[in-house]
């Protein structure tokens, strides 16, 4: 099929919920992909922060081959060796006690979310301004902001209340006797990087534990080292209640976990998936933990991303607002839209993309070399004159 069979047969059979530039990605390896032509990108999208081991990782595709030859899907009826494996590994690396399976991170959302109902007996929650926890109608009332939500609305998760983001104040002087529980990403993605400052989590935990409600963080795109640590409340030292995962834990397999604390789950029947934890995507997340281990990723991700932040050289820029971000999280704030500068970047070899209008996201495989990263160095400094 050539490039512009793809675009009319995308137009012609596929609802039009995506904007995408006029390339067809057809392979990819390491920090790199390559399109129908053959041309070459480096990538610091990576999936939206989820190839974090690369493209075609050797140990990733060894297991899931070995998986596929043996066992797919059997369903959550039977035991499977791969997905006990996985809880365990999660619970080590993570501290949380037990795990819930599902595809994606919506889907993980969802659970959490109706896991604190059951847990507290209680409906109301709180969310942040400037949140993204997904597009699913559950998930999605949780998610800040009239353009995903308005044409939905009334959502079916009404009792919904946002304050300001990084303002712990705001979370206790809303929390009431029917408040389930607190949700807030440890860094907002979808916003633009946006970091809060340092004590932020601690202060939410302790003011959630004065006011005995349980704080839900969704860990889905800051998760498995992209922040520097293996989780974002490692910076912190914060435990939640309930942690939600996806993205990089599959290394591009579908899949989303939701972790909880001892003494929080559900019990036979309560919840459940079709699909979630069968033994293939199991198998490739645990692959990719293991190279996150092996290839000593979680440092690296802080190490390259201290350097990038050093290296840019943009920071005295008149339309650079702002550069921030942590480890392999990365912003850049222009006073201006960035549309133009990321479709430049394209046709330089660079992927990259723009959240809130006049953000640049810079999420790139956390295995990109430095001559990588120095390559999209040189071209950022170019664009951002």
């Amino acid at each position: 099929m050539s490039q512009e069979e793809v675009f009319e047969k995308e137009k012609r059979y596929m609802m039009p919920v995506y904007k995408r530039p006029r390339i067809v990605i057809e392979s990819g390896r390491g920090a790199k992909v390559t399109d129908y032509t053959g041309k070459e990108y480096i990538d610091c999208v990576a999936g939206i922060a989820v190839n974090a081991v690369g493209y075609s990782h050797p140990v990733v595709l060894k297991a899931l081959k070995e998986q596929a030859d043996k066992l797919m899907h059997i369903s959550n009826l039977y035991y499977t060796e791969p997905q006990v494996r996985l809880a365990e590994k999660l619970s080590a690396i993570s501290g949380m006690a037990k795990s819930f399976f599902c595809n994606s991170g919506a889907e993980s959302v969802e659970a959490a979310l109706k896991l604190a109902i059951k847990t507290t007996g209680k409906h109301k929650f709180i969310a942040t301004e400037g949140s993204f926890h997904g597009r699913t109608i559950g998930s999605l009332s949780a998610t800040f902001g009239t353009r995903l939500r308005a044409v939905f609305e009334p959502l079916l998760v009404q009792d919904v209340k946002f304050v300001p983001y990084n303002d712990a104040a705001a979370i206790g002087a809303v929390i009431d006797k029917d408040t389930a529980a607190v949700i807030l990403e440890p860094i907002q993605g979808e916003s633009g990087v946006i970091v809060p400052s340092g004590g932020y989590l601690k202060a939410v935990r302790d003011i959630c534990d004065d006011k005995g409600v349980l704080l839900i963080l969704d860990e889905i795109q800051t998760g498995f080292g992209r922040t520097g640590k293996w989780f974002c409340k490692d910076h912190e030292g914060v435990e939640p209640d309930i942690m939600t995962l996806a993205k990089a834990m599959g290394a591009g397999f579908p899949i989303g976990a939701m972790l909880a604390k001892e003494g929080i789950e559900f019990e036979a029947s309560e919840h459940g998936s079709t699909f979630g934890g069968n033994p293939l995507a199991c198998a490739t997340a645990l692959a990719a933990i293991k190279v996150i281990e092996a290839e000593k990723l979680v440092a690296r991700s802080k190490e390259l991303g201290e350097y990038f932040m050093d290296a840019v050289g943009i920071g005295s820029n008149p339309i650079v607002k702002e550069l921030r971000g942590k480890g392999l999280m990365i912003a850049i704030e222009l006073t201006k839209p960035c549309a133009e500068i990321v479709a430049d970047a394209l046709e330089r070899g660079i992927l990259i993309n723009c959240t809130s209008n006049n953000v640049i996201r810079l999420v790139p495989p956390l295995v990109i070399s430095k001559d990588e990263l120095d390559a999209v160095i040189s071209v950022l400094r170019e664009l951002i004159k």
